[in-house]
């Protein structure tokens, strides 16, 4: 499928796949919508210890090098699963070029770490954030009651609606802790219902540029 790459509303890149009119991030803002999602309605929510995050699509790595930033200033630290079925190229995440947008080029060596590390192999990024990058499909996830938050940030229903169905949050729940989060940009009803099927509590919250609402989970 044709790829480009393509400049958001708040001036973040992403990828583009033109033959589903899809993108890794929103088009309204790729770096907003990382922030809104998966740092202020998740990783807020933990201060001062250790957690373990499962990213469900770990993609541009963008949401793990946001983490990264934001978990120094939270005293987190942080083992990071990512799981990946179809890794972006080395020339896609340099035309991304995230830490120039993030003002953060004194973490550009460890952003490049992130993507040049061996996949099934657990990494110390820094010594407070250990990356392990899982190269499967997601229905192949099978830790259990390992993790303390999921970043859900799976292509939308749209064009992959047999990843937003209780099959795949059935996964999410078994692998989330007791009181374990998960953040997701979607709130479509039928996701929504999905969830609460497979026993998660879940909460609509006001949504990124572009969008009304989001959905948090919590394993009760």
């Amino acid at each position: 499928m044709k790829r480009r790459i393509i400049t958001t509303g708040d001036g973040s890149k992403t990828i583009q796949i033109e033959d589903w009119n899809e993108q890794y991030h929103s088009k309204h803002g790729a770096v907003q919508e990382a922030y809104h999602v998966f740092i202020e309605h998740g990783l807020r929510l933990f201060n001062n210890r250790s957690i373990t995050i499962l990213e469900v699509g770990f993609g541009t790595g963008l949401n793990a090098l946001i983490t990264l930033l934001e978990a120094a200033k939270q005293q987190l630290t942080v083992d990071y699963i990512g799981v990946e079925a179809f890794p972006v190229s080395v020339d896609e995440i340099s035309a991304l070029d995230y830490c120039r947008q993030l003002g953060a080029d004194n973490v550009e060596a460890s952003f490049n770490k992130m993507h040049s590390s061996n996949w099934e192999e657990e990494v110390a990024i820094t010594p407070d954030f250990s990356l392990l990058k899982q190269k499967k499909d997601f229905r192949q996830i099978d830790e259990e009651n390992l993790v303390d938050l999921v970043y859900f940030d799976a292509f939308g229903a749209r064009v992959q609606p047999d990843l937003w169905t209780e099959e795949i949050f059935s996964i999410m729940h078994n692998a989330l802790k007791q009181e374990g989060v998960l953040v997701t940009y979607a709130a479509k009803g039928s996701v929504r219902r999905a969830m609460q099927a497979v026993g998660f509590t879940v909460e609509r919250l006001p949504g990124p540029p572009g969008k009304r609402e989001m959905l948090r989970a919590i394993k009760m």
